[in-house]
C-alpha cells in the first residue's frame, strides 16, 4: 500500500470537525488507520513527561490502556521521541518491545515481528505517539514516507484537538466551580457591611483600610459571633483582588479525613469515594482570596501541609505526584487565642507567625456601646421584610434592655434575638399595623440574671491561668444553655449563637458529656 484512500482521509477530517467525545474520536481514528495500514494492533498514546500514556488501543489486551510507559524504561518510545520522524523497527531489533505478550492475536507470547512508531508533533512540540504492530515480518516496509507523513499529521491534529477540548472542559469545570463558590458565598451574604460608629469600630475600619490593598496574610481574631467572616469579606472587597473569587472554608466543619482534600483537591480514585477529580479551595481561589474560618481547629498534620502552601505557594492534590503553583491571599479567622495554643503545643508556632502577618482583633459587642441599637435596627428591617410586616420596632424598655445586656454570643446572638422576638410579637399582635418588640419577647432578662458577666467573673476571683478561666466560663455557659433548653443541643446552639456541631465539639473538649440528648 502506497497511498491512503481519499475517503478515509475525508472521514478522519470530518471526525476532527465533529463534536465527538474524545474516546469516540480516538477509536474512529484507529479504526480508519487500520483500514489504511493492515496491522494486528494499533495504539494512540499521549506524551505526559516522562510517560507515554495510552489513550486508545485496538488489538492489545485491555490492561494495556492502564499502563504507563516511562520513556527511560522503554527505549523504543525514547527512540521515537529522539528520531522526530516515523521509525520502522527491524524484526531483529535488540530494543525490547513494550507490547511483547500483549497482542490479542498472539497466543504464543513470542516477540512481536513487526513494529512501527510515529512521533506526533505540533508546532515542534511532542504530543504523543502512534504505534503499529503485526505478527507478519516486514509488513510495514512498503508504506511510503508520504503516507506516513499524512498519517502522522492526521493523528497529531486529532490528538491536539482532543487536548484542546480537554483543556477547555477543565477550564469550564474550574469556572463553574468558582461560580458555585461565588454563588454560595453570595447566598451567605445578608447585604450588611461593617455597621457601627463606636470608637472600637472606627479603629477596626481604619485597620482594614490600611491592610486590605496589600497581599499580607491576615489573622482575624475575636469571640464567637462578632462578625469575623464579615471582616474577611470587607478585606477582600477593599483589596486589589476584589474581581477574583473569595472562597470560604470552615476548618471545623469537616472531618480530619477530608480537610486535606478540601484544601488541596484530589485525583480520581485517590481514596474511597473519590469518583472524580476535584480541585481544592486553594485552586478555586487562585488569583483571589481564601478565607479559612476556625483555623485553630486544624490538626497538627494539616497545619504542616497548610504551612507549606503558605510558604511556597505550592499545592499537591491528594493522589497526585505533581505540585501546582497558586497565587492566593489567605485570611484566617479563629475565636481561640493562638498564642496560648502555641504555648500549649496545640498549634504550630511557625504557622501562627505565617498567618498573623497582620493580626486584627474584632471587638465584642459589649465593648461597642450604642452600636447595639444600630445593629438592632439593621436586623429589624431584615426581619420585617422577611415576615412581610408593615413595621417592626423596639419598645423603649427593649432598647434599654439590649444596651444593658452583655451579649456573650455577640452580633449573631443579637440577630437571633431579634428574629425570635419578632415571631413572638407577631403571634401576639398579628401582622397588621406596627409590631412592637417588648422585653418579654426578647427573653433576655432571665438570661441576664442567670448568665454571669465575663468582667464580674474575673473580678470575683483572681485568675492565675487565663486558659482555665476561659474554659470554666465556657463550661458554665454551655451547661446553663443545656439546662434552659431541656438538654437539647440544637436549642442550646441556637441560644449561644453557635453551630450545633461546633458546640458539641467544644463541649467534648471541655469534658461536658454528650450522651444526653442530641436534639
Amino acid at each position: 500500500m502506497n497511498e491512503i484512500n481519499q475517503s478515509l482521509l475525508l472521514g478522519i477530517a470530518l471526525d476532527l470537525a465533529s463534536s465527538l467525545a474524545n474516546d469516540d474520536r480516538f477509536d474512529r481514528l484507529l479504526t480508519a488507520l487500520r483500514k489504511a495500514i493492515p496491522c494486528d494492533a494499533v495504539a494512540l498514546l499521549a506524551y505526559r513527561p516522562p510517560l507515554a500514556v495510552p489513550l486508545a488501543i485496538q488489538g492489545l489486551s485491555p490492561d494495556t490502556k492502564g499502563r504507563r510507559f516511562a520513556l527511560a524504561e522503554h527505549p523504543r518510545f525514547q527512540a521515537l521521541a529522539d528520531a522526530g520522524q516515523p521509525v520502522r523497527f527491524p524484526a531483529d531489533s535488540t530494543l525490547p518491545d513494550p507490547y511483547d505478550g500483549l497482542l490479542l492475536a498472539d497466543d504464543s507470547d513470542l516477540p512481536i515481528h513487526a513494529c512501527m512508531g510515529l512521533p506526533l508533533y505540533s508546532d515542534q512540540q511532542l504530543l504523543g505517539f502512534l504505534t503499529f504492530d503485526s505478527l507478519v515480518p516486514g509488513i510495514f516496509d512498503s508504506i511510503s514516507e508520504r503516507t506516513l507523513a499524512v498519517v502522522s499529521a492526521l493523528a497529531a491534529a486529532t490528538l491536539k484537538a482532543a487536548m484542546q477540548l480537554e483543556h477547555l472542559e477543565q477550564q469550564a469545570q474550574h469556572n463553574e466551580q468558582v461560580m458555585q463558590e461565588l454563588a454560595s458565598e453570595a447566598l451567605g451574604r445578608d447585604g450588611s457591611s461593617l455597621l457601627g460608629d463606636s470608637e472600637p469600630m472606627v479603629r477596626l475600619k481604619q485597620e482594614l483600610a490600611l491592610v486590605a490593598p496589600s497581599d499580607f496574610t491576615v489573622l482575624v481574631q475575636g469571640e464567637t459571633g462578632v462578625g469575623k467572616e464579615l471582616v474577611a469579606r470587607t478585606l477582600h472587597a477593599q483589596s486589589l483582588r476584589r474581581q477574583a473569587p473569595l472562597v470560604h472554608l470552615n476548618c471545623a466543619a469537616l472531618p480530619e479525613q477530608l480537610i486535606e482534600s478540601e484544601l488541596f483537591g484530589h485525583t480520581k480514585g485517590a481514596f474511597t469515594g473519590a469518583d472524580s477529580a476535584r480541585p481544592g479551595k486553594f485552586l478555586l481561589a487562585d488569583g483571589g482570596t481564601l478565607f479559612l474560618d476556625e483555623v485553630g481547629e486544624l490538626s497538627p498534620a494539616t497545619q504542616s501541609k497548610l504551612l507549606r502552601a503558605l510558604q511556597s505557594g505550592e499545592i499537591q492534590p491528594v493522589g497526585q505526584d505533581q505540585v501546582r503553583q497558586v497565587q492566593v491571599r489567605v485570611i484566617a479567622a479563629t475565636n481561640r487565642d493562638l498564642k496560648q495554643e502555641v504555648a500549649a503545643g496545640r498549634f504550630r508556632a511557625d504557622l501562627y507567625h505565617r498567618l498573623s502577618v497582620y493580626p486584627i482583633r474584632v471587638p465584642p459587642l459589649r465593648e461597642r456601646g450604642s452600636d447595639v441599637l444600630l445593629l438592632a435596627g439593621f436586623f429589624l428591617e431584615n426581619t420585617r421584610r422577611k415576615l412581610g410586616l408593615a413595621q417592626l420596632k423596639l419598645a423603649t424598655a427593649t432598647q434599654t434592655l439590649l444596651q444593658g445586656y452583655d451579649w456573650p454570643g455577640n452580633v449573631r446572638e443579637l440577630e437571633h434575638c431579634i428574629s425570635r422576638a419578632a415571631l413572638k410579637a407577631v403571634r401576639e399582635q398579628g401582622r397588621q399595623g406596627f409590631v412592637t418588640l417588648t422585653p418579654e419577647h426578647c427573653g433576655l432578662a432571665a438570661m441576664a440574671q442567670t448568665t454571669p458577666r465575663p468582667q464580674a467573673q474575673v473580678q470575683a476571683s483572681p485568675v492565675t491561668d487565663l486558659r482555665q478561666a476561659v474554659d470554666q466560663y465556657q463550661r458554665q455557659l454551655i451547661s446553663q444553655a443545656l439546662a434552659a433548653q431541656d438538654h437539647s443541643w440544637a436549642g442550646a446552639a441556637r441560644q449561644l449563637g453557635m453551630d450545633r456541631a461546633n458546640l458539641q465539639r467544644l463541649a467534648k473538649r471541655l469534658g461536658i458529656r454528650l450522651e444526653k440528648r442530641l436534639g
